[in-house]
């Protein structure tokens, strides 16, 4: 990685105004209109050119402010770091009863993709950027329910509660992922609430998330969502095939030390050791890969060949 970070600008927020109420082939006749406009945090690093790019998602309720330690740290180590708004932000105060409701897991998918098509307009928005993105290098990554985000664009399918569909939704310009704290299995190992009231999680299936990716779950993240214990985080790992890296953190719990905010009042188990873990091991893999250089990453691995005191690394 660089030898030392680099001055940060970031931008925000970045308005990209809503689709209109037709629904497009790609959106879904199923869809109904989003209503607000997407708003985007971009944050980069001020000197560098071939910047590569991370989508980030948040977690459910959070916003394009949240997630300043990894966000900040990325940026300041050569990404661009492009942080949307989802739907069911606190900040945007869309009821449970909203008709928009039982598709927020899509329209986030939606949200990336459109960030996506909109890298020109974010690009020229942030000062001095114009020229440096490298556009073949995009990773997405999100924690929690921006982890499912994340994972649809890798290939993982979702069950459509409307139409009973399990559309592939992945898409081919993300080429590398990172899914912290992020659901498992769905079906019978789904509580009850989480099968009534979270429609997205019923029948995920990981069987066609190809695309390589790191996810990292605390061995202390015991959700109410599932009837399982904590290694129901690992599944987007043991499920899915192909080039596959799990980081499983001793005693860290949903927020994982705090990667949420550095002064985020839902951290139950502040930890600025375990953060720091956590922002090398997931820049060392992105650099990795996104093919970039990989001699921190086969450094990491060194690292947890053997008995290490915050966690374990597997890889398959």
């Amino acid at each position: 990685m660089p030898e030392q970070d680099t001055a940060v600008v970031s931008v925000k927020p970045i308005v990209l105004p809503a689709p209109g109420p037709a629904p497009t082939a790609a959106r879904g006749a199923d869809l109904p209109p989003r209503g607000a406009d997407l708003r985007v945090r971009v944050s980069a690093p001020v000197t560098g050119r071939d910047l590569p790019i991370v989508l980030f998602a948040h977690g459910f309720g959070s916003s394009l402010d949240g997630y300043g330690p990894l966000a900040d740290y990325w940026a300041a180590h050569g990404f661009v770091v492009i942080q949307p708004t989802h739907l069911d932000s606190k900040t945007l105060g869309v009821p449970a009863d909203d008709p928009r409701a039982p598709q927020l897991w899509r329209f986030r998918v939606e949200d990336m993709k459109r960030v996506l098509d909109s890298l020109d307009v974010l690009e020229a928005a942030v000062p001095g950027l114009s020229g440096r993105l490298d556009r073949s290098r995009v990773a997405a990554a999100g924690h929690s329910f921006g982890g499912q985000t994340a994972g649809v664009l890798l290939g993982l399918r979702v069950r459509d509660p409307r139409t009973g569909q399990a559309e592939d939704l992945s898409d081919p310009r993300v080429k590398a992922g990172v899914l912290l704290a992020t659901a498992g299995k769905g079906g019978d190992d789904l509580t009850p609430f989480a099968a009534e009231n979270l429609p997205w999680l019923r029948h995920p299936d990981f069987g066609h998330m190809t695309t390589p990716a790191l996810v990292v779950a605390g061995d202390r993240d015991v959700l109410p969502l599932t009837v399982r214990g904590a290694d129901w985080t690992t599944d987007p790992y043991v499920l899915a095939p192909g080039d596959k890296s799990l980081l499983t953190l001793f005693g860290a719990e949903h927020f994982l030390g705090g990667i949420s905010g550095h002064h985020a009042a839902e951290t139950t188990d502040e930890n600025p050791e375990r953060v720091a873990l956590i922002q090398r091991v997931t820049l060392a893999y992105l650099r990795h890969a996104l093919g970039i250089d990989s001699s921190d990453w086969t450094a990491t691995q060194k690292a947890f060949a053997g008995p290490h005191p915050l966690g374990r690394l597997d890889s398959k």
